[in-house]
């Protein structure tokens, strides 16, 4: 799945970012050399994202990475492995020695979008993977271009609803997280839009400045811009409650009880990895996620700093699958 950090403008705030992470990696890599070695780990850690660089999870693994690495005693390398549907990393991850060494780093796509699209996966979410930690959720927004008139999340669903048909969406492809949310949003407050899928996350927001479509879901930095400029108006956000981004945006929540289709970034281990060493890691990772600068610096990304436990990770996963499951099942799609 694509997301906007892919653009070429993120990388102003990703290299401040990854600056500031290295100035706290030096500090707690001070404190760790005063204390004794710790038996795990051993070795380098191995981040694996199933992704190319530049996107979200890519993002996120390699501040997290280099924030955790003073804590552990060792290296943390984050390695790209794209293709197939996630395939390519879940096979690299499932192939590696089973002693807490080596890690995924994903979205939801890979755990509750693919499994439910695809009838052949070569790899099992729930049998073949540990939750480590939730690190971080990018929630999407849902808005409008100023030319339609809506100017509210509840004017939406009047305009939608008093002309069934009439208004139309734009995603960043067929079975992508955004085209999903909107499905369940539509079918839950029984509105019909037509769909304009895109290649891509990058081409809905200027289709939507431009008036080629009426609403989309997009993460918030290539959303603000424009709204500050007027041309655009973001009405509500897809998480489960209102987001520290944008604290005034009403949740869809609000309308639609248990409503939360933000996107996740967690970590993962292969199932048989000790459970010491999936402790370590997340403690690590949650240890990183509660640094003030390092959440001011990722909400300017569009991008919520979690760190959960590895029990709350698995329940997030859960609740995830349920709901693409749910709507997937309700749209009709599949894949082969």
């Amino acid at each position: 799945m694509t997301h906007p950090l892919q653009q070429g403008r993120r990388r102003g705030p990703l290299a401040a970012l990854l600056a500031l992470a290295g100035s706290l990696a030096l500090v707690a890599g001070s404190a760790q050399a005063q204390g004794s070695p710790s038996p795990f780990p051993s070795q380098p850690i191995r981040f694996i994202v199933p992704y190319a660089a530049g996107g979200l999870p890519d993002t996120v693994a390699r501040v997290i990475a280099q924030q955790i690495s003073p804590g552990l005693g060792q290296p943390v390398v984050v390695e790209n492995k794209p293709g197939a549907n996630g395939v390519v990393a879940a096979q690299a991850l499932m192939g590696s020695p089973r002693d807490g060494h080596t890690y995924l780093v994903t979205d939801g796509s890979m755990l509750s979008i693919n499994p439910a699209l695809y009838k052949n996966l070569a790899y099992d979410p729930q049998r073949d993977f540990t939750p480590v930690s939730l690190i971080a959720t990018s929630p999407l927004f849902l808005a409008t271009s100023s030319t339609t008139g809506i100017r509210s999340l509840q004017d939406f669903v009047q305009k939608a609803r008093s002309e069934p048909g009439r208004l139309n969406y734009g995603s960043s492809g067929i079975g992508s997280s955004h085209h999903l949310t909107m499905e369940a949003m539509t079918a839950a407050l029984h509105l019909q839009l037509a769909h304009v899928p895109f290649r891509g996350s990058g081409q809905p927001v200027p289709a939507l400045v431009g008036g080629q479509v009426d609403v989309i879901f997009a993460a918030l930095p290539s959303l603000s811009g424009f709204a500050e400029q007027g041309r655009v108006r973001i009405l509500a956000t897809n998480a489960g409650k209102r987001s520290a981004l944008a604290p005034g945006v009403p949740a869809i929540a609000e309308l639609i009880p248990d409503f939360n289709f933000a996107v996740t970034v967690g970590a993962l281990a292969a199932t048989g990895v000790p459970a010491d060493a999936i402790q370590k890691v997340s403690a690590e990772i949650a240890k990183a996620t509660h640094q003030p600068a390092t959440i001011e610096q990722f909400h300017k990304l569009g991008i919520e700093l979690v760190g959960g436990s590895p029990q709350a990770y698995a329940q997030a996963i859960d609740d995830e699958r349920r709901r693409y499951e749910g709507v997937i099942k309700a749209v009709g799609l599949s894949a082969p």
